[in-house]
């Protein structure tokens, strides 16, 4: 007897936490973290495989230019950090969005894949431009990946989270 008022006690508190109503942090925290994560794994795996550091030093550029290549570990770490902060923050807007456009939670396969596209055209067509990135010319090929790798690895991850947390 005294095992099933037991097992019925846990259920009933893991329904209450789960009923509890929207955790922002956590469904920001765990999506951004996640993007965070697998963008950059993803990044070292096809830019930099022998030099993982170059790919920290690259999104530092976006600051610093072209000098964050001579500036060793900082500056990779300044920009793991600058990189996590961009995953953060599009978990955090994915997030605030869904408060609004409660139809976001819905579907969140269909609408983090597009979230992810959104994404990748908002780095792509507004922060690069106007940052301190040297710009130059990237095949297609390479173009084409990304786009879907913000599509799986950035856009979705966001949107399962927020759901998961925020419902």
């Amino acid at each position: 007897m005294g095992i099933f008022i037991m097992a019925n006690s846990i259920r009933d508190r893991g329904t209450d936490s789960l009923s509890a109503g929207p955790r922002p942090f956590p469904a920001i925290f765990v999506g951004g973290f996640i993007v965070g994560v697998i963008d950059l794994a993803y990044a070292i795996l096809v830019y930099s495989p022998k030099h993982p550091i170059r790919i920290g030093q690259a999104v530092a550029s976006g600051l610093l230019g072209p000098k964050s290549f001579s500036g060793g570990w900082q500056t990779a770490a300044l920009g793991v950090i600058l990189h996590f902060t961009i995953a953060f923050g599009a978990a955090t807007v994915f997030y605030l969005a869904s408060r609004r456009m409660r139809f976001l939670l819905e579907r969140p396969v269909l609408y983090g894949l597009i979230y992810g596209a959104m994404v990748y055209g908002f780095m792509h067509l507004v922060v690069i431009p106007l940052s301190a990135v040297s710009h130059g010319h990237t095949r297609l090929i390479y173009q084409v990946c990304e786009f879907v790798e913000h599509w799986f690895g950035v856009g979705l991850p966001i949107s399962l989270s927020v759901r998961r947390y925020a419902r």
